[in-house]
């Protein structure tokens, strides 16, 4: 196989989009490398989602599975779950550490991504992904439109660049909200008081923050990490003068900081009870076989849950199982103090699948027909924590309708992504941090590594046809596992078996373990792939 000579990497230019974990990833990379990084920031300082958090909002993932391979945390961050102040000041500390900086161009917002090439009917037709299997391709290039978000001058604020390949690190919790939308005269536009998403509320600093919902009367929308953030900083500051109030339309199988039975699924024995894509005869009979221990295993972990949170008592048990709430990785972590600001009244829970804005307040629809038997909850502010459309942002930064219906797909499967880092129908382009997992961060730098070992031509991704096929199959076990999250495209209760792809299209050995017990039982984490 040929690799790249060095003369002909350093003259490679590779655009990054965002500079949050995974965009600090790949700009390491590529300048381990040898390549050209470029990379474009909307905000002002790297970190991502990290940037604008709460003042509760604290690490899910425990600090080992959440570190850089070779970049470990400050013997100083003690706690085994670091605040967002210590995850911030962690990231600035590994992009000083690699010197990534200078090639960082921040309040730099890219507008769009424009192939010059060929045809998006003549990509079609391709074989092989980039036209000759290439990954740089021999037939086009990408020019990035930015906008200088600093710029005082109208003319000048536009600046167009050609590059090679494009990394796309924009995340999936940021930037697009994602709001209900509601019957015409029943939405936010009748209602008197205040309504916004949670991410404005998370741009707010810590004392605006407290002083925006000081005195008021809150109503949050959700029931994932960031529903309950708001919700306790609301309960402490207003206590039950003016209780908060969170309408959960899906409970989920959310856990206490110190939640052990996740290591039940971090290891390749549980991953024995999956079907899995790709898996031969043998495996497909194990998973069959092995079915009534993971259906007792996800059970066990429900019933514990259930002992140590109150969700029975208010009405707060998921209709699904505690598998694909994993599956799908939902699992939050919920707030210390929580269902004790519940039991004092500082927190009211409201369960309803439905609600609509009146004038006061919003009325839950408790299945009655009829609007007298509708609960009104009066309030004075309204805060969406219903997350992002991430899939959205991802479709809107291509300049081509073509490119912007294959990066989509269809709404009924999964984003078709083949290792979820290249679609391949779209050359010379990766996503990187889209698709989630058990750790974020870990699965973004071995998606890094995966794909800088591409770029250098250290193996070759098979012809496009394959390519398709392998990503109909991940669509299959997302459906089956994920439920209604298939789009997520989580490897939470899967991702030894798609690190192991990872690792044998790089020519590694994806067995890390030493010893059969060890390798069968012992929990997977970043430090065996270091």
């Amino acid at each position: 196989m040929q690799l790249l000579s060095s003369e002909a990497i350093m003259g490679r230019r590779i655009g990054i989009v965002g500079a949050g974990i995974s965009g600090l990833l790949a700009c390491k990379y590529a300048l381990t490398k040898g390549y050209h990084p470029i990379v474009f920031e909307s905000r002002n300082t790297v970190g991502g989602v990290w940037t604008q958090t709460l003042k509760t909002t604290k690490l899910q993932t425990c600090k080992p599975f959440y570190q850089f391979s070779d970049y470990h945390w400050p013997s100083s961050v003690q706690t085994l779950f670091p605040d967002s102040q210590q995850v911030f000041d962690y990231f600035q500390s590994y992009a000083n550490h690699f010197n990534l900086l200078k090639h960082i161009r921040f309040n730099t917002k890219v507008v769009s991504i424009k192939y010059e090439g060929p045809s998006d009917q003549d990509i079609q037709s391709w074989a092989l992904w980039g036209g000759n299997g290439d990954p740089f391709g021999d037939k086009g290039k990408w020019i990035i439109t930015t906008l200088d978000l600093l710029s005082q001058s109208i003319e000048n604020n536009t600046q167009v660049m050609e590059v090679d390949f494009v990394i796309l690190c924009l995340g999936r919790y940021s930037d697009v909200a994602d709001m209900p939308e509601f019957p015409s005269g029943k939405g936010p536009d009748v209602f008197e008081g205040m309504v916004m998403h949670s991410m404005e509320y998370s741009a707010l600093d810590y004392e605006n923050a407290r002083n925006l919902v000081n005195g008021k009367r809150v109503t949050v929308v959700g029931f994932q990490k960031s529903a309950l953030d708001i919700t306790i900083e609301c309960s402490n500051t207003n206590g039950v003068e003016h209780p908060c109030t969170i309408i959960c339309r899906t409970p989920h199988w959310n856990a206490t900081e110190f939640f052990p039975w996740k290591r039940l699924y971090s290891n390749r024995f549980s991953q024995l009870m999956l079907h899995k894509p790709g898996e031969g005869l043998v495996l497909n009979l194990l998973a069959s076989v092995l079915s009534p221990l993971r259906w007792g295993m996800s059970k066990f972990v429900e019933n514990d849950i259930k002992k140590k949170q109150p969700i029975e008592k208010y009405d707060m048990v998921p209709d699904h199982s505690f598998l694909q709430e994993m599956s799908s990785c939902s699992v939050a972590t919920v707030p210390a103090g929580f269902y004790e600001n519940v039991e004092k009244g500082s927190i009211v829970l409201k369960r309803s699948k439905t609600f609509t804005f009146y004038k006061e307040g919003v009325l839950l629809d408790n299945n009655s027909t009829t609007h007298d038997h509708m609960e009104a909850i009066k309030c004075d502010l309204v805060i969406f924590a219903t997350g992002f459309k991430g899939d959205q942002k991802l479709k809107d930064i291509f300049a081509s309708p073509g490119f912007q219906d294959c990066i989509f797909g269809s709404p009924s499967n999964t984003l078709p992504l083949y290792r979820e880092c290249v679609h391949p129908r779209i050359p010379q382009v990766a996503v990187i941090g889209f698709s989630e997992s058990a750790a974020n961060l870990f699965t973004s730098e071995i998606r890094c590594r995966w794909l800088f070992e591409l770029l250098d031509g250290k193996f070759k991704l098979p012809n496009i046809q394959e390519m398709e096929k392998d990503v109909l199959e991940w669509n299959k076990f997302m459906k089956r596992y994920s439920g209604k999250y298939f789009r997520r495209s989580c490897m939470g209760a899967l991702h030894i078996w798609y690190y192991d792809q990872l690792c044998k299209d790089m020519g590694l050995n994806p067995n890390r373990k030493k010893g059969f017990w060890a390798e069968l039982f012992e929990p997977y984490g970043p430090s065996d792939y270091a």
